[in-house]
């Protein structure tokens, strides 16, 4: 059987935000792990894929499908950074509303430069969606 793809890697974080090859992108990289890790409590990892995870949990769908996932996390691609949230908690619209220039799918916020949106706004996206994960996911604190 295959290694899945998403899972935590080993490479640094540091190490991951170096090889970005836009300076500012890089420098953008470096606050969303610095927001992310503030909002969330939990230390950055890199996962497959180019993904900046913060805490983990695991998942079982009622298919019989599991597998583990990041509780917040983001990934700086060449054009934007896109921002993992939770598809529906109760303070989504409002503060998607706040949010500033951006565009979004069910899960993702795509963001092109940092300057374009409100970061106290992301900060509150951002635990609100995390602990959303938690109450839809019935994580304790002892499975993070």
């Amino acid at each position: 059987m295959a290694e899945p793809v998403f899972r935590p890697l080993e490479e640094p974080v540091a190490t991951f935000i170096e090889e970005i090859s836009h300076s500012r992108k890089q420098g953008e990289a470096r606050q969303l792990t610095a927001l992310f890790r503030e909002t969330t409590g939990f230390e950055p990892v890199v996962w497959g894929g180019g993904i900046i995870g913060f805490g983990h949990y695991r998942y079982r769908y009622d298919s019989g499908r599991e597998g583990e996932a990041p509780l917040a996390a983001f990934a700086t691609r060449k054009t934007r950074h896109t921002i993992y949230l939770e598809a529906k908690f109760p303070e989504r619209e409002d503060l998607l509303a706040r949010l500033g220039k951006y565009k979004s799918s069910l899960v993702c916020v795509y963001v092109n430069k940092l300057a374009d949106i409100n970061l106290v706004v992301l900060r509150e996206l951002i635990a609100a969606s995390t602990k959303e994960t938690i109450r839809k996911n019935g994580i304790s604190e002892t499975e993070i």
